[in-house]
């Protein structure tokens, strides 16, 4: 649907300040995902983070001619001639209310999907369900912020039947505004959890705020059997249907009777308003899945779909793989995997996603797409608008696979590099196939279809050890110490050591896309590779070496300067390439006693050295506590921020511009929040480690492995080199496909450390080899090929820096690099 800019500012009830008129399809908050410019209405959203407003010029320049502002731009009438603007008080207030206003125009059932656990997989779950027979519109992925919602709402349409969106909240307030864009006419509340809880008093106090969705709703699905949801229903003010589902209670809407599971999938008895029982089947096992796809029933069984027809769609039902995974793929090609579903919303974002990713080795960008299946739409105008999709978001590759794609061939003409096959078999055994290499290829296709051949085939073979990395879990860090922080202070993200270990080229991509200022590495080196893969943040290295000063200019990378030896080398090979105003960062060694100048006894001859000179400029000065990890060093900590600070203010008031002071890390963001000045440095706890109290609040890696085989062996044997694993009682004994050249420290050996084997601890026997450890699984219920964790989730790397008595980090960056990285988001 489309809106004149006029309508838009009669529903907003705004000024319009410009003459340009024309129609508004899209909505924008996020400048780099901009891909219809002259139909795109952006919102100027503030945040303590950024500003939309200073985006303004960049789109208009792409095109871009609908803005919504909080306040005009300078010169707007003569610098934005073409453009029309809203002027409003808040950017995202106005999208929240166009967003509702348009939620009324239509007079259909709309689903709010809300909980703590499940609500992702119950939405899409039901649009697998619907969209066979009912045009569905739905959120994508997780949309379902305060910013999400509103996008989501909007893809309503003329063609829409049924909509179903996902509400997701951390602290109170925040559902009446997405209730008030939502309406909607059916409720389903799944499950709670821990999440968010630290913004509740309660968990009863979270379960009344999610039912505040409902307030008008005319029928309500949830789990009757959690006495803490059933009590917070019954007392809940709303005069709509109660269908809760129950295990136990025969009087309720829907009672399960039965549930029988096979080795692959369970049937559900089940009896629905008193009538006669009925079954279907689901190819899934586990309870959250059962749970899931009772609610469902019950949903769709309102909606008065035929219980014949959701036995015959029950089995049909698709996993929900909520990650979109970048694997390093053969002949110079990188992989994006994103099997969550194929429809043409979740393919934007995909698509988004790949267009977003600094790419500068020249690669194609190819999408491999399937027949996308869930669609009520008309074929041939769906698939000219994946076509056109595709085209506007740089796709320069197009490999079709299905039957129907082939009958639409003609709506992918204007993609130059493009071909089709009826099957995945097909293209694998063609010519197409075999000659892709330095490509950046997105892979979208319906499970039905195979894809997960395509990534067998195309993703580097590397044994089964992975170091699993969590984009998503970055990105939280990132934010969450980012709101410990003045929403003026910079930040700098150490990605040092390959990222920690976790890959420093992806982190940095993701880093870069969440407009961090700095990154920092410690060797010029590092700095190249981030360039070399299209990083243009701006990089600091912490220990130039004299040997790299060429490297450092060419790249555009801002050397640590910390002694004179260092800067009159530096000066001098600027001056020799005809370089000035090159930005430096100043060290000052106030306690450390590792690298810097004094800030007494040598600031003066600093200043003098610098300011005789014209080649290099200080960008930054900057210190580094010694322990603000710990309440026991403040005191000391109080004198080295007093002899940073005379040093600094010093240097400072010897030059006209101005110089960012810093030397809060990640322990001093949370401890000496006073202290931030104008930058921070964020390390170890971008990557889920507090160094604070040495825990894991947010992993964002998962070392696992796999298990190779499994022998019997009895007492009084040995297990391993030297014979030092004893076995002292008859024992099952694993070999797993890690050892010491993959970062697995051989002093976890006999039986010191630990990993996991489906939640069970299993030590390691003997000593821990190169290539293979050995554990003990005895009395754990495991197979040969299931997946063992090393570090992760459910068993944190602290616990084995702990035990070998060292820290967090020498364990993260010990993982070798012949351990393949995958990248995913949630």
């Amino acid at each position: 649907m489309s809106y004149s800019i006029e309508k838009i500012a009669s529903l907003l009830g705004v000024e319009i300040y410009g003459g340009r008129e024309g129609s508004v399809s899209f909505l924008l908050t996020d400048s780099r995902s901009l891909c219809f410019p002259e139909e795109t209405l952006f919102f100027s959203l503030r945040t303590e983070r950024g500003d939309g407003h200073n985006y303004i010029s960049e789109l208009y320049a792409r095109g871009v001619r609908f803005f919504v502002v909080e306040e005009l731009p300078c010169e707007w009438e003569k610098l934005y001639s073409q453009a029309s603007f809203l002027k409003v008080s808040s950017s995202k207030r106005a999208l929240q209310r166009l967003a509702a206003c348009h939620r009324d125009e239509f007079h259909i059932p709309v689903v709010g999907v809300t909980g703590s656990n499940g609500k992702t997989v119950v939405k899409e779950w039901l649009y697998q369900l619907l969209s066979l027979s009912k045009r569905v519109t739905r959120s994508p992925r997780s949309y379902n912020s305060q910013i999400g919602v509103p996008l989501s709402v909007w893809l309503l349409n003329e063609q829409t039947q049924v909509g179903i969106f996902e509400a997701g909240i951390s602290k109170k307030g925040e559902m009446e505004v997405l209730r008030n864009i939502i309406k909607p006419t059916i409720g389903v509340l799944t499950s709670l959890g821990d999440a968010h809880q630290e913004n509740f008093v309660s968990m009863e106090e979270k379960c009344r705020e999610k039912l505040r969705l409902f307030t008008d709703v005319d029928a309500l699905v949830y789990p009757y059997d959690d006495k803490l949801i059933r009590s917070c229903v019954d007392t809940f003010s709303f005069k709509g249907k109660r269908l809760g589902w129950s295990v136990k209670d025969t009087s309720v809407s829907l009672f399960i009777k039965d549930i029988k599971k096979s080795e692959l999938s369970t049937t559900i008895t089940y009896i629905w308003t008193q009538e006669k029982e009925d079954s279907y089947t689901i190819p899934f096992i586990d309870d959250a899945s059962i749970d899931d796809s009772i609610t469902c029933l019950a949903l769709c069984l309102y909606l008065g779909i035929k219980k014949e027809v959701l036995k015959a769609r029950m089995p049909l039902l698709e996993p929900v793989a909520m990650r979109l995974e970048v694997k390093e793929g053969q002949r110079g090609c990188t992989l994006i995997n994103d099997s969550y579903n194929s429809d043409i919303n979740s393919l934007d974002i995909a698509l988004d996603f790949m267009n977003r990713r600094p790419d500068h080795k020249g690669r194609k960008r190819t999408l491999v797409l399937s027949d996308i299946l869930q669609s009520a739409e008309d074929d041939e105008a769906l698939y000219r608008r994946v076509a056109s999709l595709a085209e506007k978001r740089g796709v320069e590759k197009f490999v079709g696979i299905g039957e129907t794609l082939i009958c639409h061939r003609k709506a992918f003409d204007n993609i130059k590099d493009r071909c089709f096959f009826a099957t995945v078999g097909g293209f694998l055994s063609s010519n197409a196939f075999r000659q892709m290499h330095d490509e950046v290829i997105l892979l979208k296709g319906a499970r039905c279809f195979g894809f997960e051949q395509l990534t067998e085939m195309l993703v580097n073979k590397v044994h089964e050890t992975v170091l699993e990395v969590n984009l998503n879990a970055i990105v939280d860090n990132l934010n969450w110490y980012r709101s410990l922080m003045k929403p003026q202070t910079k930040l700098v993200c150490m990605i040092k050591a390959d990222a920690y270990g976790a890959g420093s080229v992806e982190i940095a991509k993701t880093l870069q896309d969440h407009r961090v200022d700095y990154l920092a590495v410690a060797v010029a080196d590092e700095g190249v590779t981030l360039r070399k893969n299209g990083i243009t943040n701006n990089v600091m290295i912490m220990n130039p070496e004299m040997s790299s000063f060429k490297t450092l200019f060419d790249f555009d990378l801002e050397p640590e300067v910390y002694s004179f030896r260092l800067l009159e080398a530096l000066i001098k090979a600027a001056e020799k390439e005809g370089i000035t105003g090159f930005p430096v960062h100043i060290k000052i060694d106030t306690g450390m006693h590792r690298l810097g100048f004094d800030p007494v006894k040598d600031i003066d001859e600093l200043i003098h050295r610098l300011q005789k000179q014209s080649a290099i400029i200080p960008r930054s000065v900057f210190s580094h506590f010694v322990g603000s990890d710990s309440d026991s060093f403040d005191d000391f900590s109080s004198q080295q921020f007093a002899l940073f600070k005379q040093g600094a203010d010093k240097l400072q008031g010897a030059f006209p511009h101005k110089i960012l002071f810093h030397m809060d890390n990640s322990a001093g963001i949370e401890h000496f929040p006073y202290r931030q000045m104008d930058m921070c440095r964020l390390g170890l706890g971008l990557y889920g480690i507090n160094p604070r109290s040495n825990k894991c609040f947010n992993t964002i890696s998962e070392l696992k492995t796999t298990i190779l085989q499994i022998r019997s062996v009895p007492k009084g044997d040995t297990v391993g080199y030297s014979r030092k694993g004893v076995i002292s009682h008859d024992s099952m004994i694993a070999a797993i496909p890690i050892g010491y050249a993959d970062g697995l420290n051989r002093h976890l050996g006999n039986r010191r450390g630990y990993c996991l084997v489906n939640g069970k601890k299993a030590e390691y026997v003997g000593n821990i080899c190169m290539d293979v450890a050995m554990i003990d699984v005895t009395g754990i219920d495991c197979k040969e090929g299931d997946q063992v964790e090393i570090f992760g989730k459910n068993l944190p790397v602290t616990v084995l820096s702990d035990i070998l008595d060292t820290i967090p980090y020498e364990v993260l960056t010990n993982v070798s690099n012949r351990v393949k990285r995958v990248y995913f988001q949630d």
